[in-house]
């Protein structure tokens, strides 16, 4: 029992660091900010790429749409920020963030302020938009965001005609948590929803050129490894140790010793 019990505990913390370790084997964000981006597209086709972690910044004026992407894996959960700069004068403008994942289908907030209304000649306004857990594979059906390119659109929804054109700074900025095991699902995309990447035969895809050349430091899918494993099997174990230590306390201590009948 001694022994069962050293096993047990030694398999336990194992476990437990072993889980942490999982979680934090995805790639850091850069935070190389020389590389940034300093404009921005006008359509999805124009997006200007950037990296996790970086800040892309773009003038531009009351009343265009502007346009980013950034690379998001399985298990991460996206949070896209933005910051607008308006000019001194100004009426009361409303602006917007909007996130698209790579079917160009618009994907929902969970929360955060997406939509906001700057008062009349107030100095910025700042938006930001926290999305569901990138999961690896989905129905076709469902609206799940799922591995490959994320495009943003900011962009002033209530702009009166005598602020149009007026120029504005802006600045945004996509960071993720790694949810790790807990978002894990079974099955995943054959290849990550990113511009280009079926433009032709599968034998070819290694050395095709894509439309986006951003991805994640170790590629795309790396994810699959998680701490569900870790705990999956540390409670198999664990398991078969109760089994054999229930197994060893009820067994008793072998066959009955038979008494002799009195003569």
């Amino acid at each position: 029992m001694r022994t069962i019990r050293a096993l047990s505990a030694a398999l336990l913390t194992l476990g437990l660091a072993a889980a942490p370790a999982a979680a934090d084997a995805s790639p850091s964000p850069s935070q190389d900010s020389s590389a940034a981006p300093t404009r921005a597209g006008t359509s999805f086709r124009t997006a200007t790429e950037f990296e996790q972690g970086q800040r892309a910044t773009a003038s531009g004026s009351t009343g265009d749409y502007l346009y980013w992407s950034f690379p998001a894996d399985t298990g991460q959960r996206p949070t896209v920020r933005a910051t607008v700069k308006l000019p001194d004068t100004h009426a009361a403008q409303t602006w917007q963030i909007d996130v698209y994942d790579g079917l160009r289908r618009r994907q929902a907030c969970q929360y955060g302020a997406q939509t906001r209304t700057a008062a009349a000649d107030t100095p910025s306004v700042e938006l930001a938009c926290v999305l569901r857990t990138v999961r690896a594979w989905s129905e076709p059906w469902a609206n799940d965001p799922l591995p490959g390119t994320y495009y943003i659109r900011l962009t002033a929804t209530g702009v009166p005609a005598s602020d149009l054109g007026l120029p504005v700074g802006t600045e945004v900025r996509a960071d993720s948590k790694d949810i790790g095991g807990a978002a894990a699902v079974d099955g995943s995309l054959s290849e990550p929803l990113v511009p280009g990447i079926a433009t032709k035969p599968e034998d070819e895809q290694e050395n095709a050129a894509v439309l986006a050349g951003l991805e994640p430091e170790d590629g795309w899918a790396s994810g699959w490894w998680s701490d569900r494993w870790v705990w999956t099997a540390v409670g198999g174990v664990l398991a078969a140790l109760a089994g054999v230590g229930g197994y060893a306390l009820t067994r008793g201590a072998g066959r009955p010793v038979r008494v002799p009948p009195s003569a």
